[in-house]
């Protein structure tokens, strides 16, 4: 899966084009809700850090609407909310009176139209009225005579013809109240007459732990769909569901470390917590749950199951088996939610396509400086529908330029003909004698296999090798395994001292920070000397 990250980079030197730019990185899915770690931050400091959310793609709202529509529990209030019409007797609470429970069960067709009525299916009902009752579907009044009734509520009719916004307004709303009904911890019932203050301070010291436990449980539950969002975000079609256990492990493993015993008992205990809550938001449509198979809890102690072998260690699980603890995926309008969640809690949550809505200039300066981004997605949302040629040509013209962002632009230019293609071809042989481009355009020629592409001359290429180098010094966020990675691929000769000696004198913004990585980072000692000299020479210039 391929990923972003964003970090604080730039030049080195104070006052150099780029110092303090937020440029883009390969993202580990741990950074996105840690985003500390990139800005050099202490645990202590991860209140007060960015955080990063992935961008995600949506449906259109009328298919998302759609989907809401056909969630049982949310289409059953919805009939409920009608069939009250013109109006229908309730009790002094609003629930439904004991003549109508039965009936309203045969409405959903959660029982058959005539016999006996089995007592969930009545229950069943009873949830759907108090949902429409929570989503204002249905309106509780009082007649001249004293009697409680209830009528449809102003939203029914807009809902039932599909309007996409009070659909999904609805339910959004729906969506919190299970998410906050998810996370209600049992209260303890405390035993005894309240005989004075003793028993007093021991009510109050009862509630006080039953809140701390739904606090935890709600904490443990934002962050397990939080995990989902991340990694439904990155997954290719059609791999988007997760193990139980594996989620259960991104939330209790270290990042680094293998599970120990202790944390493997963790990992159970997160996965009990969280089996209950996630089946409850997929009444709602946020997540396709299997739960976990209650049979496992009732295997004895010590047979062989399906989790270890006859020699105590772990067996490999077939799909079947591995299903039994648990399956989870992220719904689209589960992807809808937590991002609507996201954006109320003050998150910038993004969706792709957000910056690629206006000319080629706007793309590849919004795609280099924003913090959270998927650009080739950008870049193929931008694609779709446009003329290569004319294309090719915008985006060749957007990336010119010597500020900070400019390296990157010229990088994602060259991402962009890649995703072109031959037809774009044209426009990059009209840009070859070009001092910026010209060197970009015919490497990216003579990989696509091109002929007669004229070799570029000697202060273009070592513009170009600059130029290169920089975007991938920026896009990097200065980490050192890939910079290595960089540096030992900088086609030094055997004489650094004259390669070197050519490079210092390149005028680009970022010869001298390209010059200092090379000097840090080549595994070579008499090249990595031979550049620090060239990087003084650099910055003596300037």
């Amino acid at each position: 899966m391929a990923a972003r990250r964003r970090r604080n980079a730039g030049p080195s030197a104070a006052g150099t084009p780029g110092e303090g730019a937020v440029l883009p990185a390969d993202l580990e899915l741990q950074d996105l809700y840690g985003a500390f770690a990139a800005h050099g931050l202490d645990d202590e400091d991860l209140d007060d850090a960015a955080v990063l959310v992935p961008p995600v793609r949506l449906p259109a709202e009328p298919e998302l609407a759609a989907l809401a529509k056909a969630v049982p529990m949310f289409d059953w209030a919805m009939r409920l909310a009608r069939w009250a019409a013109p109006h229908r007797a309730v009790d002094e609470f609003g629930d439904l009176t004991a003549p109508d429970r039965v009936p309203a069960a045969r409405l959903l067709g959660l029982a058959p139209e005539e016999g006996d009525v089995a007592e969930e299916a009545v229950v069943e009902a009873m949830r759907a009225w108090s949902l429409a009752c929570d989503l204002d579907l249905v309106e509780i009044g009082t007649t001249a005579a004293g009697e409680h009734v209830a009528v449809p509520g102003p939203d029914l009719e807009p809902a039932e013809e599909g309007d996409p916004e009070t659909v999904l307004e609805l339910w959004l709303t729906a969506a919190g109240i299970v998410r906050e009904l998810a996370v209600e911890a049992d209260s303890q019932e405390l035993e005894g007459e309240d005989d004075g203050d003793a028993e007093a301070e021991a009510d109050e010291e009862g509630l006080g732990e039953v809140e701390d436990a739904r606090d935890e449980a709600a904490e443990l539950l934002d962050e397990a769909l939080q995990v989902l969002y991340e990694t439904t975000a990155f997954a290719e079609p059609g791999t988007e569901t997760v193990p139980l256990g594996v989620l259960a492990a991104l939330l209790v493993v270290p990042e680094g470390e293998e599970p120990s015993d202790e944390l493997l008992g963790d990992i159970t205990d997160v996965m009990v917590a969280l089996d209950p809550m996630l089946a409850d938001l997929s009444e709602l449509g946020l997540l396709d749950y299997r739960p976990i198979d209650p049979e496992l809890f009732d295997e004895e102690e010590g047979e062989e199951t399906a989790g270890a072998g006859a020699d105590g260690e772990p067996a490999e699980l077939d799909e079947a088996e591995s299903a039994r603890f648990g399956m989870v995926r992220l719904t689209p309008l589960g992807q809808y939610g937590i991002r609507q969640w996201l954006l109320e809690d003050g998150y910038d949550a993004p969706l792709v396509g957000d910056l690629a809505k206006g000319d080629a200039a706007e793309l590849l300066r919004g795609v280099s400086e924003a913090a959270n981004v998927l650009p080739e997605e950008e870049l193929k949302v931008w694609l779709e529908g446009r003329e290569p040629v004319a294309a090719a040509r915008e985006l060749l013209e957007a990336a010119r330029g010597n500020d900070a962002y400019a390296p990157m632009r010229r990088m994602l230019c060259h991402s962009a003909l890649t995703l072109l293609g031959a037809p774009a071809e044209p426009a990059a042989r009209e840009v070859l004698g070009d001092p910026e481009l010209g060197g970009g355009a015919a490497a990216w020629l003579v990989a696509l296999g091109a002929a007669d592409v004229p070799a570029p001359d000697r202060t273009t290429a070592l513009w170009t090798v600059v130029d290169a180098f920089a975007a991938q010094l920026l896009d990097t966020g200065g980490d050192p395994d890939q910079l290595r990675e960089l540096v030992a691929e900088l086609p030094v000769t055997d004489e650094p001292a004259d390669y070197l000696g050519e490079l210092w004198r390149v005028d680009h913004p970022y010869t001298a920070d390209v010059l200092e990585a090379v000097g840090e980072m080549h595994p070579d000692r008499a090249v990595a000397k031979e550049a620090r000299k060239a990087a003084f020479k650099a910055r003596s210039k300037g």
